[in-house]
């Protein structure tokens, strides 16, 4: 496949579709794709009122139900409640900012929610999983250095860029070793990766102190960013092209920042085998989850 858009989506009767994050942004346009091919969606949010007004105007079958990727709580509560197969868990949630903040488990808010809250759902809904896992990375992960020995910046000075790349740094890791692990479990599940260019979302919104820095940035969306409808292209194209597991997506034009979707590279840190594994096992001891699949 050369080229994607909505079109070509194909007919998802009959799938279910879980999507993090699903009341604004990238999230609302992947699950609004979605349930307008036939899919049932369900939208995952932390704002049920924000989410039943995202799903009232959505086409297709969709259902809202309370997630909160920073209170493991709310993670554990949302996969206990669950019964039924699931066609695709579509990772997107996400939090960037310019502060420290931390979730409900003490956890570095980038690292906690981007990472380990979809790492914790993921393992918590493996065996209900029946289709494709999509996490939301970026090619942000290209400015990471991912330290597993202060993942939740106790001992080092914040930065707040390099968390946000370290994060997503993780997500790509993440992906690598669950394709890993499903593969050698005999899963036919597929771990898929998307980077969904530069968006204006909410994501970008804060109330940070305005520096040089932050001014330029605010001018970069205004001028380069796509809208979510076209930066959610490369996440449907991870949920249902013809792809291998562990394949990492994203724009095709601007240094792959925006329009279409294509098959993209990633760093070498990125495939690091080891660093996946060791994040994986730090994954689970921050989380206290163990995962079903073997190492």
């Amino acid at each position: 496949m050369t080229t994607f858009d909505i079109p070509q989506i194909p007919n998802l009767t009959g799938k279910t579709a879980i999507v993090t994050g699903a009341n604004s942004g990238i999230g609302r346009s992947t699950a609004q794709a979605l349930a307008a091919a036939g899919a049932h969606v369900v939208l995952a949010v932390r704002d049920l009122v924000k989410g039943q007004t995202a799903a009232a105007a959505m086409l297709g079958a969709t259902e809202v139900r309370e997630l909160d990727l920073a209170d493991l709580s709310s993670v554990r509560d949302f996969a206990a409640h669950w019964d039924g197969p699931i066609d695709l868990l579509i990772n997107n949630a996400g939090v960037s900012g310019p502060t420290l903040t931390r979730t409900a488990d003490g956890f570095e808010s980038k690292f906690g929610i981007n990472h380990l809250g979809h790492f914790a759902l993921t393992t918590l809904l493996l065996e209900h999983l029946t289709g494709r896992v999509v996490t939301l990375a970026s090619l942000a992960e290209r400015m990471a250095h991912l330290d597993l020995d202060d993942p939740n910046w106790e001992r080092r000075p914040y930065e707040q860029s390099r968390a946000y790349a370290d994060s997503k740094m993780a997500n790509l890791l993440f992906t690598t070793e669950l394709q890993r692990r499903l593969t050698a479990s005999g899963s036919p599940v597929l771990a898929m990766a998307a980077h969904p260019g530069m968006v204006a979302t909410n994501i970008y919104n804060n109330s940070g102190p305005r520096t040089a820095h932050s001014v330029l940035w605010a001018i970069a969306i205004r001028l380069l960013a796509q809208d979510s409808d076209h930066g959610a292209l490369p996440v449907l194209y991870a949920a249902v092209a013809d792809l291998p597991g562990d394949s990492f997506t994203g724009p095709r034009h601007l240094m792959h920042m925006r329009g279409g979707a294509q098959s993209l590279e990633r760093s070498d840190t990125a495939r690091d085998p080891e660093l996946a594994r060791r994040l994986w096992t730090e994954s689970e001891r921050l989380t206290g989850i163990p995962s079903p699949l073997a190492a």
